[in-house]
């Protein structure tokens, strides 16, 4: 329900943050919100969006951090401290696409995504995914992305699931360093917790270990994938990161 409106405990919970936290967030204008009268309200939607976009933000400290808490939040929903072998399907990546540019890129990850048998409505997914795009790129530093939708609908999905796709040509992506990006993580999830926990995950991998290279020079989509779930199994052998 994106447009269900949570008062400023509920955002606290969901954010891993105190309420005193939201309360200097609000009075920053960090974060946003609407005042009903004497009531300060959050809109789920713009809050999901807010947390993915300083999560995409995050220092390599203060992601470790984040990751830390919602590892331990999310802990008690998953079976097991690994999440990229269960969403991450053996067919659902595509070493070589032919995308070239920013809209094409989205629209083969949705045909990728609808081959996992996953996906219930390809072309809502697409338009979600060019909505939180207009917002703000989620490329990132070092070559990747981190699409997602602009809203988290669970009847979007039959159940939550990654696509990973590799152009054949890099493509401008709008990073923040300037450089093209050359490999794209779509992240489909039912779950708004498990959403932000996977996109924290993503992003210490790829500062804590050698996956961006690796994927960048795996030969083909199975080394792309056993390269992946090793890295996962990396950070997660650091106790500091998971303790």
């Amino acid at each position: 329900m994106p447009f269900r409106l949570l008062n400023l405990e509920a955002v606290a919970d969901y954010l891993h943050l105190t309420p005193q936290d939201v309360e200097q967030r609000v009075k920053n204008r960090e974060i946003p919100y609407e005042k009903r009268g004497n009531r300060i309200v959050f809109y789920k939607r713009d809050i999901d969006a807010w947390a993915s976009q300083r999560i995409l933000g995050f220092s390599s400290q203060r992601l470790a951090d984040y990751h830390r808490q919602s590892t331990r939040h999310t802990r008690k929903n998953l079976p097991h401290e690994t999440i990229l072998p269960e969403m991450l399907q053996a067919g659902a990546i595509a070493s070589a696409m032919s995308s070239k540019t920013r809209s094409s890129v989205l629209r083969d990850l949705v045909v990728l995504a609808e081959k996992t048998g996953r996906l219930n409505d390809p072309k809502s997914l697409l338009a979600s995914l060019e909505a939180r795009e207009e917002l703000c790129s989620t490329a990132m530093p070092g070559g990747f992305a981190l699409p997602h939708p602009r809203a988290h609908d669970p009847y979007l999905f039959e159940t939550s699931f990654i696509v990973v796709g590799r152009p054949i040509q890099e493509i401008h992506f709008g990073a923040p360093d300037g450089q093209p990006t050359y490999l794209f993580f779509l992240i489909c999830c039912q779950d708004d917790r498990l959403h932000l926990h996977t996109l924290a995950r993503l992003c210490l991998i790829a500062m804590k270990t050698k996956m961006l290279d690796q994927l960048r020079d795996a030969p083909d989509a199975r080394t792309m994938r056993d390269s992946l779930i090793a890295a996962e199994q990396e950070i997660l052998a650091d106790r500091k990161v998971v303790s």
